[in-house]
């Protein structure tokens, strides 16, 4: 068992009761591993029927699983293709219970690692826009890079206080996920290493950050909007006394009962409207969610006032690109870009607005963001023009299917050149791949001649450049598997 501190385990004694002998038992056994599936690149069905794991659901989502310890998810090529994304399966509760509609404009304000963002990237199904935030540069960069990975089009990262998303962004949101840094109790199981962090940092150190994130998130939310709070700690003190302290400082936030599953436990009051996650009780670690709505004005108005707001900020929305303005955007995209993005569907490029930083191309959302904030990444990373030759990012190639692109190399996981390929060598075809992709070249524009797509079972892993007989290999070298 994990040596955990005695003032820990004297309070969860009190918060427990009867339960906290089978809660202490938890400790001397592994915890879970979990996937969840991306859903905007392949339908569970397939993916069940196509990967060689051993899953069983994870039964509070329709798009997670459980695997074996033993099983090598990190290393098959579906994940290289962003097929999934490992999980812990407890984290996978948030984002599904956010009630996200495709169009919305959601804010998930404390993002790194990604896991949380890249479902509600699915969610949106394309539509709307997601501002995925994270305050930690080093933490951040696996955000840019898991977002990419998944194959999202249609979000901004950046690295900023929620009090300058505040300050920038008004209140302007539909939906927003505040999974808010905690002191990590329900992960002690997982990871021994917070036991110390916690010992030196409880939850007294996190219960006012927690509190001054709400803050902002609240000022952030549009009348309607919903808001949720998750963190992974058993303390009272930084779950349902936040919530509480928050529902206090603002009365016209009221709590939603999150759709509870089998083995759930609720919050307790003031704040029974709430999820308890207890390691005791399913097969996943500590997690706490809460939902909160921000009631509209026809819903205040003429209601017995309780106490004065401590925000007066007025809704706004981000304003949106007219279809004269893209048009006019896009006349400005050189010729060489230009020859590469009519061979792309039209769904990617249409509706965005081109930019271009020094030899950066990009697509960005068709909303004018604020322009004084630090952006990691915006939209669509095209690519690099180089001296007149432009050149597809890793990011592009995420985007894409073997439907998507003239020119294909599509491997079978089973074909070892698949994992060279991963591993940054190059490819040697086959006489028939040979004849194919010679004859799709010669029918290329000059601005793609050359260039191929590298799929796995027809979804995307990268590019790489055509040289009769081999495949020169294009596969961006920090994420080559080691």
């Amino acid at each position: 068992m994990h040596r955990l501190p005695q003032e820990f385990l004297d309070r969860m004694k009190t918060q427990l009761g009867e339960e906290f002998d089978s809660f202490l038992a938890c400790f001397d056994t592994e915890g879970y591993t979990g996937l969840r599936v991306n859903t905007g690149k392949v339908k569970v069905e397939e993916f069940l029927s196509g990967v060689p794991f051993h899953l069983t659901p994870v039964p509070w989502t329709t798009n997670g699983f459980y695997y074996d310890r033993e099983s090598p998810v990190a290393k098959h090529p579906y994940y290289f293709a962003g097929l999934y994304y490992i999980q812990e399966p407890s984290a996978m509760l948030p984002a599904s219970r956010l009630p996200v509609q495709p169009g919305d404009i959601v804010l998930d304000l404390c993002a790194a690692p990604g896991g949380k963002a890249t479902e509600l990237s699915s969610q949106l199904q394309g539509k709307g826009l997601l501002v995925a935030n994270d305050a930690s540069a080093s933490r951040a960069k696996a955000l840019v890079k898991n977002l990419a990975l998944w194959g999202t089009a249609n979000c901004c990262i950046t690295g900023e206080t929620p009090e300058r998303l505040l300050e920038q962004f008004g209140c302007c949101f539909d939906k927003i996920l505040v999974d808010a840094p905690c002191s990590g109790e329900g992960m002690f199981r997982k990871d021994s290493g917070l036991i110390e962090s916690w010992k030196s940092r409880g939850p007294e150190s996190y219960a006012p950050v927690q509190k001054d994130i709400l803050d902002c998130a609240v000022q952030m939310l549009k009348p309607g909007g919903v808001l949720a709070y998750s963190t992974c700690t058993f303390s009272s003190e930084e779950d349902e006394e936040v919530i509480s302290e928050i529902l206090r400082r603002y009365p016209d936030m009221e709590p939603v009962q999150p759709e509870m599953a089998e083995g759930f436990a609720a919050g307790t009051a003031p704040c029974g409207q709430s999820i308890r996650i207890w390691p005791q009780r399913v097969k996943g670690e500590g997690h706490f969610l809460a939902l909160l709505r921000k009631r509209g004005r026809k819903e205040t108005e003429g209601a017995k006032k309780q106490a004065e707001p401590a925000y007066h900020r007025e809704e706004c929305t981000l304003a949106a690109y007219s279809a004269p303005e893209i048009q006019k955007n896009h006349r400005k995209i050189p010729e060489q870009v230009t020859d590469f993005l009519v061979k792309l569907p039209g769904v990617l490029w249409e509706n965005t607005v081109y930019e271009q930083i020094g030899e950066q191309c990009l697509l960005l959302p068709p909303y004018h963001l604020p322009k004084h904030l630090r952006y990691l990444r915006t939209g669509i990373m095209l690519g690099t023009l180089k001296r007149g030759r432009f050149e597809p990012s890793q990011a592009l190639a995420m985007l894409l299917d073997r439907h998507s692109f003239p020119c294909v190399l599509d491997l079978s996981a089973a074909d070892e050149r698949t994992i060279r390929y991963l591993k940054g060598e190059t490819l040697e075809l086959t006489a028939g791949e040979d004849a194919g992709l010679e004859k799709t070249g010669k029918c290329m524009t000059p601005g793609t001649k050359g260039w191929v797509l590298i799929c796995v079972d027809g979804f995307a892993l990268g590019w790489g450049k055509y040289v009769k007989g081999t495949i020169k290999n294009k596969y961006y070298p920090g994420w080559r598997l080691q």
